[in-house]
């Protein structure tokens, strides 16, 4: 089931068989499997993020933390942490007071989200695309390096098989002039990435539809912002086609994943026993998944 940059609503992807044991977690919020092996967040303050929505703050030990507060129909205070920062949603009936204390509370694991917040955030920035000859993107797991060659018609993908180890070996020829503009040349990319994208999900599709017994009615591309695939009882299956940025592995979990919905519309434990079944080791895909970051692919703005 990425902005494609893990999301609360995004973790269903992640869900994990029931625990045997109730956790600790503030009300109204998705677990995370990697939860409990999160490093604790450095205690030196820091600029955390914070949604322009937010119109409160509260002392969490050495930080400042401003947080937007939402009233709703619900018995208990929710607390979320995207990527704008920290959301609460309260009753009508409960005072602020009430809520920062319990926010109090729940101050560690508060921190820790939002560090890890801002660092994928980082991340993010680090993973700008600079759309411009001898830029690169991310394909199959492999790095593919831009190049501007008028002579190509439209984008041809060329291997070079005599590449120094460690040296990109993957080129992008774009039938573009050299004076081509970045949005131009990020549309041009943007576009064959889209028909690979289809082209590879196809392909895993049907191979794991037929090693699961079970039948794609129809496969669509997505461009969820915060999710990577879906799959409805009729056969369709929807996959985000930025998941071509990854290597066939972590595309063979989603695909894998969305496929076994087609025998078990859940995320019991018969749902993971079936995505077992054809990918014993989905563990270590589902864990590349969640942690990366996806490269930016907007253009700078202009003057």
């Amino acid at each position: 089931m990425t902005d494609v940059g893990l999301p609360p609503a995004q973790l269903s992807l992640f869900d994990e068989p029931p625990a045997p044991k109730a956790d600790q977690r503030p009300a109204g919020t998705s677990p995370s499997p990697a939860e409990a092996s999160v490093p604790t967040a450095p205690t030196a303050p820091t600029a955390l993020p914070a949604s322009p929505q937010a119109r409160h703050a509260v002392q969490l030990g050495e930080h400042r933390v401003a947080y937007a507060l939402r009233r709703a129909r619900r018995r208990s205070i929710g607390f979320t942490v995207g990527p704008e920062g920290l959301a609460v949603s309260a009753p009508r009936w409960v005072g602020v007071g009430e809520i920062e204390s319990a926010l109090r509370e729940k101050a560690a694991w508060i921190l820790r989200k939002l560090h890890e917040q801002q660092s994928r955030q980082q991340r993010q920035l680090q993973a700008r695309v600079e759309w411009r000859e001898g830029g690169s993107v991310p394909f199959l797991g492999e790095t593919v390096i831009l190049v501007l060659d008028e002579r190509t018609a439209g984008a041809v993908l060329h291997s070079a098989a005599d590449a120094l180890p460690g040296v990109p070996h993957l080129t992008l020829h774009l039938g573009l002039p050299e004076q081509a503009g970045p949005a131009q040349i990020r549309d041009v990319v943007q576009s064959w990435l889209q028909r690979q994208a289809r082209r590879v999900f196809e392909e895993r599709c049907a191979l794991y539809a037929q090693r699961l017994g079970v039948r794609v009615q129809r496969l669509s591309l997505s461009s969820a912002a915060t999710r990577w695939g879906s799959a409805s009882a009729d056969g369709s299956i929807r996959l985000n086609w930025r998941l071509v940025h990854f290597g066939l592995p972590v595309i063979d979990y989603v695909v894998t994943h969305e496929l076994a919905h087609l025998r078990e519309m859940n995320h019991s434990p018969a749902f993971w026993d079936v995505v077992r079944s054809v990918m014993p080791g989905y563990e270590q895909a589902r864990g590349i998944l969640r942690d990366s970051v996806l490269p930016l692919l907007d253009p700078p703005a202009g003057p």
